[in-house]
């Protein structure tokens, strides 16, 4: 929400943007795809930070049980409005209980795509992340992709999934299956627990 606070226009700029993206045939949904390649028809989803809901969205359409969680309203209300299916929800993800909104089984797979790790205020970085492990299945895995030159290193990401009971399971430089390196400028972190 800090975001929105310096801009507050911002919410419904990001919302038209990817609308424009889509008209324009541009490919708004490779995260999804990535995603959907992972895992099996009907899994439970939940898209932490979700937007306003290209992701979720996708994976409903193809046939997976969707839950969209972001802070912003007004993301939320676009998601709503575009992508009928997943459920969607204004939850700030350091408080994340889904329980609580009638929610109770766990989830296969999180994804949290768009930067959303770095939009975090920093001393609330780990509490997600655990509150994302909390909401994870045991076996399930966590999908986490950010660029570099966010305030974020990515070894300092990596610390903080391992506090927050994830290991990383494969580390990728896109979301087209690109091999991280040492100098990779984008990271896609598929977690599991520890």
């Amino acid at each position: 929400m800090q975001q929105v606070a310096k801009d507050p226009g911002h919410s419904q700029w990001y919302v038209e943007r990817f609308r424009t993206m889509e008209r324009e045939g541009k490919d708004v949904v490779g995260e999804a795809r990535f995603i959907d390649a992972m895992a099996a028809r009907g899994s439970r989803i939940l898209d932490a930070g979700c937007g306003a809901g290209r992701i979720a969205g996708y994976l409903a359409s193809v046939g997976h049980d969707v839950v969209g969680v972001d802070v912003d309203p007004v993301l939320v209300a676009a998601a709503e409005k575009d992508h009928p299916g997943p459920r969607w929800l204004v939850n700030d993800l350091a408080e994340l209980d889904l329980p609580a909104r009638g929610i109770d089984e766990p989830f296969d797979i999180i994804v949290s795509a768009g930067n959303v790790m770095t939009f975090l205020a920093p001393s609330t970085r780990v509490t997600v992340l655990s509150r994302l492990r909390a909401h994870l299945r045991d076996d399930g895995r966590a999908v986490i992709g950010f660029g570099a030159g966010r305030d974020y290193p990515f070894d300092e990401f990596l610390d903080d999934a391992s506090t927050a009971g994830f290991t990383a399971d494969v580390l990728l430089s896109a979301w087209d299956v690109r091999r991280f390196t040492t100098n990779s400028e984008f990271l896609v972190a598929v977690l599991r627990a520890a």
